[in-house]
């Protein structure tokens, strides 16, 4: 059964692969803009001048992709790179951090490692760029481009037209609600009570990024947090294969986040979100309790679950489900990518 659900992820990754390279092969990309903001899931920079342990500019990161260690948390691509891909753009939506001039009308990239929808959350790795401080740097961009085009409505004209994705939410539970050696969120909420606090933060969040012009949001559920190869290495089992409390939390956040996502397009008939679910990739080649089977990265880590400094990596990258202590493989990126795609295909023809 397990082997059936990955293959028939491949099968759609295919599919998707082709569809895209159809789509947009020739013409302008699919939206004029694309915006990205959350955690090191689709960092693409932003944390490398930040004193912080959450950073990944060395080998061997990015040793899968063109311009070698970027700061991505990857081997190789992100999920918001392939999107970028998917919809059409001829370069990958540079990060916050490094952009500059005419390029940020096509979107920028405001996302951070290790932060999260509360302030507080990935504080234990250093700095980072918390979800709302994020939001603020896109209003300031937002004046800018209004400034570039001549006017606020001009501005807003172009902002109703792009694509917006939201990716956060893990590190408030992974650097945050399951760290109670740094944080007391998991002995004043039960998990229940924790999802519906974020939820109302997250919530308004987003209803700013809304009144900032945002009409196209995909907003990105959590995954399986509990079987990421430094959680398994960590917590406590139970002889299952995951860490089931962790799961358990992800999937009460990601049941509040569908009601969310169905809150804000009944309230702001103008736009539209949709949530997009990763939860059910199978990250795991057998799902048999009760087995001494180990969840493992492609590289070997450090105490804090980020490759070591020039360490070696596995030779088959593109089958390992994990690349670090944390994040999946390049492989499973296109997997994300290509379900996010598949959710935000009917956004991209909207009229506004």
């Amino acid at each position: 059964m397990a082997s059936m659900r990955k293959l028939l992820w491949w099968v759609l990754v295919l599919l998707m692969e082709c569809a895209s390279f159809h789509l947009c092969i020739h013409g302008e990309p699919q939206v004029p803009c694309y915006f990205i903001f959350g955690d090191s899931l689709v960092d693409s920079g932003n944390n490398n001048n930040l004193q912080t342990l959450a950073k990944v500019n060395y080998h061997p990161y990015g040793m899968d992709f063109p311009a070698g260690p970027t700061g991505r948390f990857y081997n190789g691509l992100t999920p918001a790179d392939i999107i970028a891909e998917h919809l059409g753009f001829e370069h990958y939506i540079p990060p916050f951090a490094t952009a500059s001039g005419g390029e940020i009308l096509q979107g920028l990239n405001y996302a951070s490692g290790s932060s999260g929808i509360r302030n507080e959350t990935g504080r234990n790795w250093g700095a980072n760029i918390n979800l709302n401080k994020q939001i603020e740097n896109h209003r300031n961009i937002t004046s800018h481009i209004a400034g570039m085009l001549g006017s606020k409505e001009s501005a807003y004209e172009l902002l109703n037209k792009c694509l917006y994705s939201v990716v956060t939410g893990s590190n408030d539970y992974m650097s945050n609600y399951f760290m109670p050696q740094f944080y007391d969120t998991s002995s004043k909420y039960s998990p229940e009570q924790y999802a519906d606090v974020l939820i109302e933060q997250y919530s308004q969040q987003l209803r700013t990024l809304y009144l900032l012009g945002a009409r196209k949001v995909s907003i990105q559920g959590l995954l399986t947090i509990g079987c990421t190869p430094n959680a398994t290495h960590t917590y406590e089992r139970k002889g299952t294969i995951c860490v089931d409390s962790m799961n358990n939390a992800a999937y009460i956040f990601n049941q509040r986040l569908k009601s969310l996502v169905n809150q804000l397009n009944h309230d702001l008939s103008d736009a539209k979100f949709v949530f997009v679910n990763i939860f059910d990739i199978p990250f795991t080649n057998t799902y048999a309790p009760g087995l001494n089977i180990e969840i493992s990265g492609c590289c070997e880590v450090d105490i804090n679950g980020l490759c070591i400094h020039n360490k070696g990596v596995c030779q088959d990258r593109i089958l390992s489900s994990f690349w670090d202590g944390f994040h999946p493989s390049e492989a499973v990126n296109k997997i994300i990518a290509a379900v996010t795609y598949t959710v935000v295909l009917p956004l991209l023809y909207e009229p506004q």
